[in-house]
């Protein structure tokens, strides 16, 4: 099991996903417990990051939403830093 680590702007922008996407409220918890779990699950779609945002990983909400993340494995902790569609979560 990891521990999940809420930074504040992830709370912020978790706070503004949930008010703006009412009906991936059950999904994005979903997603979370999983996390808390194994990141790793074929479903969550874990994947490293490139160019600018290199060093950070993400994974799937759905098709079109994502959470990035930093995932230390050693002390079993996972670091959660956004949360909003494809676009807004790479830029």
């Amino acid at each position: 099991m990891y521990t999940l680590v809420w930074t504040a702007g992830f709370t912020r922008a978790a706070e503004k996903f949930v008010k703006r996407h009412r009906e991936l409220r059950k999904k994005f918890a979903e997603t979370l417990r999983d996390l808390e779990q194994d990141p790793f699950q074929p479903h969550l779609r874990y994947h490293h990051l490139g160019g600018k945002l290199k060093g950070l990983q993400a994974v799937s909400i759905t098709d079109s939403y994502r959470i990035t993340l930093t995932v230390f494995i050693s002390e079993r902790e996972i670091i959660l830093l956004d949360v909003g569609s494809h676009d807004e979560v790479y830029r």
